[in-house]
Parts: structure tokens; C-alpha cells; sequence
């Protein structure tokens, strides 16, 4: 596992990171200058993390020969809920520390599909969302991004 810090050093206060950033190679990189995850005291933000795999394909995107696109909002939201996992997992936690989610769908008609899935993952004792809806993401082949809060007391 390689995990790239971002700038210098962190700070040390008691023996524990009190910020860390990191872009994590195993993973799709960000579409920007910005890590995946940020630690900061016992908080762990990760950056809004979408469907898209390392090789820079979405997973519930497909576009056949003739440019027919075929998206589905359930592949997708599991897919990000996915990549989080694996976000917070090089970071030392899981799923079950977020406390706080932001949902982005470019179509409020797919809220339904979405809650779906987020019951897979989470239930009523899981973690605040906001859920709202967006004129676009950074690919026209995106349904859904998320950014999370974890809380990690050391």
C-alpha cells in the first residue's frame, strides 16, 4: 500500500498526526490538485470521490458502439460508497466511523435508486446526510458524488 503525502510533514501533537493529506495511488486520482483524504485532530474528510475506477472508467457507466450511454444510479452509488470504504481503509478506519455524508445527484428522480443502495450500507444509526441536487458533475457520465466526515479519537 503507497500512500503519497501531500506538502510537508505533518504536524505531531501527543504522539498523533494532528493533520495528514494524502492522494492515494492505488485508487483513481483526483481530477484536480487535491488529496483524497485530509486529517485533521480526529476528523478524517475525504474529497468528493465519484464511480470512476483507477483506469479512469465509471462502474454503472456504459456507452456502446454507436455512443448510446446506459447509466445506472444504483451501480454507481454503490460504487462510490465503495471507493470511500477503500479511501477511509488506507486511512486507517471504515465505514462504520463516518458521521457525516454529502450527496450530489445531478437527477433528484434517482434519490429513490440512492436510498436503496445507502441501506445496503448504512441504517438509521449511520451516519447525517444531506442529499441534494446538482446541474452537473466533473463527467458527463456521473450520476452521483460523495464526500464524507469520519471521526477517528485517537
Amino acid at each position: 500500500m503507497t500512500v503519497e503525502n501531500i506538502k510537508s510533514k505533518a504536524a505531531v501533537v501527543a504522539g498523533v498526526k494532528a493533520s495528514e493529506a494524502a492522494v492515494i495511488s492505488e485508487l483513481a486520482l483526483p481530477r484536480g490538485a487535491f488529496p483524497h483524504y485530509r486529517r485533521a485532530g480526529d476528523l478524517v474528510f475525504v474529497s468528493g470521490t465519484s464511480s470512476r475506477r483507477q483506469d479512469g472508467t465509471f462502474e454503472g457507466a456504459e456507452v456502446d458502439a454507436m455512443g448510446v450511454t446506459k447509466l445506472d444510479i444504483k451501480a454507481q452509488s454503490r460504487a462510490v460508497i465503495r471507493n470511500i470504504g477503500e479511501i477511509l481503509r488506507h486511512a486507517g478506519l471504515a465505514l462504520s466511523d463516518v458521521v457525516e455524508v454529502s450527496v450530489f445527484l445531478v437527477n433528484m428522480n434517482d434519490f429513490g435508486g440512492f436510498n436503496e443502495v445507502w441501506a445496503e450500507f448504512f441504517g438509521e444509526n449511520g451516519p447525517t446526510r444531506t442529499t441534494v441536487a446538482v446541474h452537473q458533475l466533473p463527467h458527463p457520465l456521473l450520476l452521483v458524488e460523495m464526500k464524507a466526515i469520519a471521526f477517528d479519537p485517537k
